[in-house]
């Protein structure tokens, strides 16, 4: 069953002009390492590689329902890709004890994400599913 959904739509020039401003100290607030890494192997769209990441940050916070309040940081949201290279999330602190705070009893979460950007734009979409436990043998 689906427990939360969200969206956001994240305009990169928006997140260019916050690196040229705030540079290092814009990065270290809102991206994990990983994302940081993988934004740096890009040099050439930086910008629209964060702008992705910012928008699945924004559409996780909607998705629980909280935006970033109740404990739940942006750092606590890392995109990441699954073996298959899709992306999906690394959830850590609040973000992560959100997320298992509105899963049924019996079930395990599951968060399905997409991304896309066409500059300006960078638009991600979050859908968390409980999905039923297997039954114990």
């Amino acid at each position: 069953m689906i427990i939360g959904l969200g969206s956001d739509l994240c305009n990169i020039e928006r997140i260019a002009n916050s690196l040229e401003t705030y540079g290092e100290r814009f990065l270290a607030r809102v991206f994990t390492e990983a994302e940081r890494a993988r934004a740096a192997r890009r040099p050439h769209t930086v910008a629209g590689t964060l702008a992705k990441r910012f928008a699945a940050k924004e559409a996780f916070s909607k998705a629980v329902g909280t935006g970033f309040k109740q404990g739940v940081f942006m750092k606590d949201i890392g995109v990441v890709n699954a073996p298959s290279g899709a992306p999906t999330l690394a959830l850590t602190g609040g973000a992560k004890d959100r997320l298992d705070a509105m899963v049924p009893a019996g079930h395990k979460a599951v968060v399905h994400l997409t991304l896309t950007d066409d500059h300006p734009w960078a638009q991600a979409f979050v859908v968390i599913e409980a999905r039923p436990l297997p039954p114990s043998e």
